[in-house]
């Protein structure tokens, strides 16, 4: 999957949203979700937990490890459920933070997915959570 979205913020200060735990607590997940770091140590190795609480239902549970931090150029780390759908399997995020005239170039990609169920999922969730960041940085 390939994403990009252009937010009216420094590469500096985009990344700084995506490695400080309360920054990331208040944009990140799709519209109407709310978010709590469990764990983020943002350095080659370090771990990352957040709990994910949707509208309705029930708060579930992602985590990975960091496997490239360049700040504030890349952002690069592995991405699994832990209480995973049948479909799911561990996939790796790669984030790119690029200035442009207009702010960042945040350019995401994700993959591999199992499904295509799996991919528009992570797709629509990552179209509202770059909407967030935008938002969040404006």
């Amino acid at each position: 999957m390939h994403l990009e979205r252009v937010v009216s913020a420094p590469p500096d200060r985009v990344f700084a949203a995506c490695v400080d735990a309360e920054a990331l607590a208040e944009w990140w997940g799709p519209t109407g979700f709310t978010s709590t770091v469990k764990a983020l140590d943002a350095r080659v190795g370090g771990r990352y937990r957040i709990a994910m609480q949707p509208p309705d239902g029930d708060a579930f549970h992602l985590r990975g490890e960091f496997r490239v931090v360049e700040p504030p150029e890349r952002l690069d780390y592995t991405f699994a459920w832990e209480e995973p759908d049948p479909d799911d399997r561990e996939t790796l995020v790669s984030l790119t933070f690029r200035a442009v005239p207009e702010g960042t170039l945040v350019v995401l990609d994700q993959g591999a997915f199992a499904t295509e169920a799996r991919y528009d999922l992570h797709r629509d969730g990552w179209t509202d959570t770059l909407e967030r960041l935008a938002l969040f940085l404006a």
